[in-house]
């Protein structure tokens, strides 16, 4: 199984909790989201847009357009939401 490594910045972390992984394998999606929730769900909005501007930003690192891939992530997100797949 490949891991990543955990950031420099949690590490050096003064206090810091992990609150999901999220898996491929044998090419479906596996979810672990910590007990550790906040009062306001709507934070979690928050957190998968910096998410996604996360993810963008892996693809620009390979020569994608970082706003294209936004929007895509964007489109789909609400085409799961509208007509979920599972």
């Amino acid at each position: 199984m490949e891991e990543l490594l955990l950031p420099e910045e949690v590490r050096d972390a003064e206090r810091a909790m992990e609150l999901a992984r999220i898996w491929v394998s044998d090419n479906r999606p596996t979810f672990v989201v910590s007990g550790n929730l906040w009062d306001n769900p709507a934070t979690w909005g928050l957190l998968l847009v910096d998410f996604m501007k996360h993810v963008s930003t892996a693809y620009a690192e390979q020569g994608r357009d970082a706003r294209e891939v936004m929007d895509e992530i964007q489109d789909a997100f609400i085409a799961e939401l509208n007509n979920p797949t599972s």
